[in-house]
């Protein structure tokens, strides 16, 4: 009875009484729109998808290039996310710097099937977007830890925003600093964590200049893999000419073999 009456009153009438009822206030358009609760318990995010599958994007953070890729429905770091792929073999992958997840469905999906994803985001909302985008994705190999990594267990801050307010995202990062917004987090080592029967086959950190504390918490995991280390330095000679690493890893046989996007590649041959 009712689509019967429906179907009675012409489109232009249908049209002219639904811009009524929305100048009148009874109806919204859906429409996005930032959150009106500005708190920190309201997650403020955009769901996007590209080839790989869902995305839950932060908005304060939405100007950032890796965000505004994914909104438009492209892969941020596509090599990058490839090398993963073809290089992990049949073990597992270390993801450190997990930001929204913008790596791991990519990696998660085509990876061996008995093969996991390890994953860590310090920041409560990065992890918040990051846990949702593995939930979009019914990631059942991903293993997502709220926990920075480390050299030791400990509690740090976290730069999330500049004193003048720009939010860092993807750059939030652990420094010496009075200026700027800082959030608490856990910081905890690699070793602790991953399981003695596991087999690592690529450990990639994008931890904005604290790599070389995450090796220090990972060395006992990276002498019994031998994994390819992918690391987001800015310059090659920041990690060759640091002690520890040529004392501790360059040493191990480790060589930097190759750069995809801002990451190096660092790989050891395998007896």
């Amino acid at each position: 009875m009712v689509q019967f009456v429906k179907s009675l009153v012409p489109k232009k009438l249908k049209k002219f009484i639904k811009q009524k009822l929305l100048n009148k206030g009874y109806v919204t358009k859906p429409a996005y729109v930032a959150s009106f609760m500005q708190n920190e318990f309201t997650l403020d995010a955009t769901i996007a998808y590209n080839k790989y599958g869902g995305y839950c994007t932060p908005y304060s953070v939405q100007k950032e290039s890796v965000v505004q890729a994914i909104l438009k429905g492209e892969v941020y770091e596509p090599d990058t996310i490839q090398f993963i792929i073809n290089h992990a073999g049949d073990s597992d992958v270390i993801q450190a710097g997990a930001f929204f997840g913008d790596f791991l469905p990519g990696i998660a999906k085509n990876i061996s099937k008995n093969a996991k994803v390890w994953s860590f985001e310090p920041s409560l909302e990065f992890f918040r977007c990051a846990d949702i985008t593995i939930r979009i994705n019914n990631l059942k190999n991903v293993e997502l830890f709220q926990v920075g990594l480390g050299a030791e267990k400990s509690s740090l801050k976290l730069q999330v925003a500049t004193e003048d307010g720009r939010q860092l995202g993807g750059a939030s990062r652990i420094i010496d600093s009075e200026n700027g917004k800082f959030v608490p987090i856990v910081i905890e080592t690699l070793d602790s964590i991953i399981p003695k029967d596991r087999n690592i086959s690529i450990i990639q950190f994008d931890l904005e200049g604290f790599e070389i504390p995450a090796l220090k918490g990972a060395i006992e995991t990276i002498k019994r893999c031998k994994p390819i280390l992918i690391l987001e330095i800015l310059s090659h000679n920041d990690i060759l000419t640091n002690t520890w690493f040529k004392e501790n890893i360059l040493s191990l046989g480790y060589q930097i073999t190759g750069k995809v996007h801002n990451n190096t590649i660092i790989t050891i041959e395998h007896n």
